[in-house]
């Protein structure tokens, strides 16, 4: 008897949180993709995606980075979080392609060379990861020990390159560092 009542009071409760969402006022606009959420306004998309990427959900970072493009257009730092993101998913092509756009629209932009390079190294493409991370060094005044860390990686990988590739350790690790920057780190 009272499982029947606590499931007819249940589907009155539920019609009317239905019937009440269906009169707040609808958000101007287009409509969001299926699947996607409408965060309040003013909320930060690179950084729910800067910290969606720190906790390793690089799907849902994916999806707030072009959030963020679709709110402010598509920037060098968008381009390169984008990149970073699709490195972390295993797209190194599309990857390659993003932070290669974002270093077309600002040739200073020192996390997008340096993200470069990872995917170039995750490609085995160590002479041009190493004038990548030569670029990204150059352009940060060598300020930054993590990319002179990758330099000193590419050129080792480039001098190591015949040994066949079960003497190199290709396990690598992309490391955020703030600022939309990120960095390769080799792991044990």
């Amino acid at each position: 008897m009272w499982g029947k009542t606590l499931l007819v009071v249940a589907a009155f409760g539920l019609a009317a949180c239905e019937q009440s969402a269906r009169l707040e006022p609808l958000r101007e606009g287009p409509s969001l993709p299926q699947g996607m959420t409408a965060l309040p306004n003013g909320v930060d998309q690179m950084l729910v995606g800067h910290r969606l990427m720190d906790a390793g959900e690089y799907e849902l970072a994916l999806a707030a980075y072009l959030r963020a493009a679709g709110e402010n257009g598509m920037t060098a730092e968008t381009l390169s979080s984008l990149g970073s993101a699709n490195l972390r998913l295993g797209r190194l092509g599309q990857s390659e392609r993003q932070l290669r756009q974002a270093i077309e629209l600002d040739p200073d932009f020192v996390p997008a060379w340096n993200n470069l390079g990872v995917v170039l190294m995750e490609r085995g493409e160590y002479g041009e990861a190493r004038r990548v991370f030569q670029q990204a060094y150059a352009l940060d005044s060598g300020q930054t020990d993590s990319i002179r860390e990758n330099l000193r990686l590419a050129i080792a990988r480039m001098e190591n390159s015949v040994y066949t590739q079960n003497h190199i350790n290709n396990s690598f690790d992309l490391e955020r560092r703030g600022g939309g920057r990120y960095v390769l780190l080799r792991t044990p």
